[in-house]
């Protein structure tokens, strides 16, 4: 028998278990010898057998095939991946803004989970954890050999249990521990208040498919309690993990008059797509001050990325994540779904964020801020002298409506990255 028609023989053999797509690349072949990988096929039959025989516990062909589809799109990219019909139904229900787990953004790196970023008000960030800790056990599994599939399957689970996170984190000597109980996790995206009269602050934890319409409601519900309207925002998107394009999109055209939001390119024709800002935005070009941080990915770079070209805003922080690719997910007929990066994403000025991020024009390092004890003396002040001298009854009612005003708007003085961008604004309005 010829190597070819033994290699043909091997794959009719298995024909019935890859399906029908491997006969159809089998006839192109034979049409055209350059078209398929002779010897990596035939190591795959071989080694497809060789487990079916040998393997010390019996394996279904369904999930041999299964685990090799994994693999296959594992080793493309930290984020192309195959969901089954559960994970895809989990993927669809987190887009709506309702899953259970521990609230984390997660990815993989070296072989192990990496924390993209904790989502707000979620048993993983109320346990401390923090964009770029690195997860080597989950209980007592080491994470190193699995999936980030399998990987997030685990930490996934009845709300109420527990799990146990060995982590490792820059500038700690020793693995931490922390034990997370899971819940119900409903993430409220848009988040709002006044920092003091005039000067708004909105909080996008992610971005979901109603992210751009609760943008709105905020905006217009902070212009009602300030009555001489907004003089600034501080838009922040620090440890916002992205979510949908759309909405970025959406969040993005809520601060822009017009031009090129984003814009994507890859391989097949309709990976290429435009996305403009139109008439109208929400603030009348007051200034806007943009929080990132390493924990800002995906959505939220396009959304600081199109506002710091346009420069409609000021980017302030540490350099943003990196992840400047777009993944379309394709249903399967098993019920299940292939999620593949299929282009990159690149800002108005043609800028790639893949594994670059964004830049913050003003850079913040980590500071912990803390406000000073009240002094056991206060100073002495001209008003505390005995027969000063006075502006007036009317002056000095003002003088003490202002001190009042004062202790009212400070803001939450360990927030150092607020506070900066708080006062920039300040600056900014001024100037104005």
């Amino acid at each position: 028998m010829s190597r070819f028609r033994f290699f043909f023989f091997l794959i009719v053999c298995v024909s019935s278990l890859l399906g029908s797509s491997i006969v159809v690349f089998a006839e192109q072949e034979t049409q055209d010898p350059s078209g398929l990988p002779y010897e990596q096929l035939q190591t795959f039959t071989e080694i497809f057998a060789r487990i079916k025989q040998d393997y010390v516990e019996t394996v279904s062909d369904e999930q041999l095939l299964e685990d090799a589809v994994r693999g296959m799109l594992v080793g493309l990219d930290p984020h192309s991946s195959y969901l089954n019909e559960e994970e895809y139904q989990d993927l669809k229900v987190g887009t709506s803004g309702e899953f259970g787990g521990l609230g984390i953004e997660v990815t993989m790196e070296d072989g192990f989970v990496k924390v993209v970023s904790p989502i707000d008000d979620t048993p993983a960030q109320k346990a401390g954890l923090l964009s770029g800790d690195i997860i080597v056990r989950l209980d007592e599994k080491p994470v190193k050999g699995m999936t980030l599939n399998d990987a997030v399957k685990i930490m996934r689970g009845k709300p109420g249990s527990s799990l146990l996170l060995t982590i490792i984190r820059d500038g700690e000597s020793t693995p931490l521990k922390k034990t997370i109980v899971r819940a119900i996790i409903s993430v409220k995206s848009v988040k709002f208040r006044t920092l003091e009269e005039g000067f708004g602050y909105v909080r996008i934890s992610n971005f979901q498919m109603k992210t751009g319409a609760n943008l709105k409601e905020a905006i217009e519900a902070l212009k009602s309690e300030n009555k001489e309207g907004l003089k600034g925002l501080v838009l922040d998107l620090r440890n916002n993990p992205g979510g949908v394009l759309n909405a970025a999109v959406e969040v993005s055209d809520s601060f822009l008059e017009k031009g090129l939001i984003v814009y994507t390119q890859g391989r097949i024709e309709n990976s290429a797509l435009k996305f403009n800002a139109a008439p109208g935005e929400l603030l009348d070009g007051a200034p806007i001050v943009v929080l990132i941080n390493s924990g800002s990915a995906s959505a939220s770079e396009i959304v600081a990325g199109a506002l710091q070209d346009h420069k409609r805003a000021v980017i302030m922080g540490s350099k943003s994540f990196g992840k400047g690719s777009v993944q379309t997910i394709m249903p399967t007929s098993n019920g299940g779904a292939v999620k593949l990066t299929t282009a990159r994403y690149y800002t108005p000025s043609g800028r790639s964020i893949q594994a670059e991020g964004i830049d913050p024009d003003i850079v913040l390092g980590r500071v912990k801020l803390e406000s000073l004890e009240e002094p056991a003396f206060a100073p002495v002040k001209e008003s505390d002298l005995s027969g000063h001298l006075t502006q007036g009854e009317e002056k000095d009612k003002q003088s003490k409506d202002d001190t009042d005003q004062a202790k009212k708007v400070t803001p939450t003085v360990k927030d150092y990255p607020l506070n900066q961008a708080l006062t920039l604004l300040k600056g900014m309005n001024i100037l104005k």
